[in-house]
């Protein structure tokens, strides 16, 4: 389906990450401009290229990425693409993964770590302050207090505007609050895989953006006579399409972050945000999981 108006994702709603980051709610995650595992370039570079620049174009203006995707390759892409940026755009990265090849990830915090990956960041966006900086992983050999502490150091030098968390549970949300001004939350969610529904509703509550990632999940639900098949081919999409629909409906502290390496299938995404599903398509879809 194309996308109907000039900036599709505008439809998707508002949400202002920690109440000065105003953003349309269905962004664009760039891991999946790597090569194979997460390593390395890609197969065509200049489609990648291409991606990042269709996505603003339809009104995206929040990219999540991480040191880690490639290492550094995602984020040399964006600067490629975009830089200069837009007034507006709002870069999100993560730090807190190391990469020994394809497929591989450790978590590491220690704050000397941290900070380098940070300084990284800054240069391969050819950022001087990074909009959201993400602890990609509590690293649970490093005490709590030591890698939060760095990045409110990070934050209180001005290399860092925001400071969110990713795969956490309510207890460790609360434990870094304590510790540091949380903003964002980026867990594993999806129409399929709601096991981070009690993050969601802590998020509601605190008023803290949740960044769904691995958004577009269907299973069983896209097959031929499922609920999200029938859906589907009442308003003319794809299933993907109604599953990133049905994310945006399911709260208002929603971002999710769908990524792709294909012009064609980032214009399919976007073009979710313009879709609105019934009370009834909304609750089947919620219930058939």
């Amino acid at each position: 389906m194309a996308a109907q108006s000039p900036l599709p994702a505008a439809a998707s709603g508002r949400f202002s990450i920690g109440g000065d980051l105003p953003v349309n709610r269905l962004g664009y995650g760039a891991m999946q401009l790597t090569g194979p595992g997460v390593w390395g370039d890609p197969a065509d570079p200049d489609e990648a290229v291409r991606v990042l620049r269709r996505a603003v174009e339809l009104g995206v203006d929040l990219i999540d990425t991480a040191d880690s995707y490639g290492p550094f390759v995602s984020e040399m892409l964006i600067k490629k693409a975009l830089h200069p940026y837009p007034e507006g755009l709002v870069i999100a990265t993560k730090g807190g993964f190391t990469r020994a090849g394809p497929g591989d990830w450790r978590p590491v915090g220690r704050p000397e770590y941290l900070r380098q990956q940070c300084m990284l960041s800054l240069r391969h966006l050819g950022l001087e302050r990074i909009d959201l900086y993400q602890l990609h992983r509590i690293d649970p050999q490093v005490p709590m207090e030591d890698q939060l502490g760095e990045l409110v150091l990070l934050q209180q030098e001005g290399k860092i505007r925001h400071i969110g968390l990713s795969e956490v549970t309510v207890a460790q949300i609360e434990q870094s609050r304590k510790l540091a001004p949380i903003v964002s939350v980026q867990n594993l969610y999806n129409l399929v895989n709601r096991s981070a529904e009690d993050v969601l509703r802590h998020c509601e509550e605190q008023e803290l953006a949740f960044i769904p990632w691995f958004p577009i999940a269907t299973g069983e639900l896209a097959k031929p006579g499922g609920p999200l098949a029938q859906a589907a081919e009442r308003h003319g999409v794809g299933p993907a399409q109604l599953a990133l629909a049905w994310l945006l409906r399911r709260s208002p502290v929603m971002l999710p972050i769908p990524g792709t390496s294909s012009v064609a299938h980032v214009e399919e995404n976007i073009a979710a945000a313009e879709l609105t599903l019934t009370d009834e398509e909304y609750r089947e879809l919620e219930t058939a999981v």
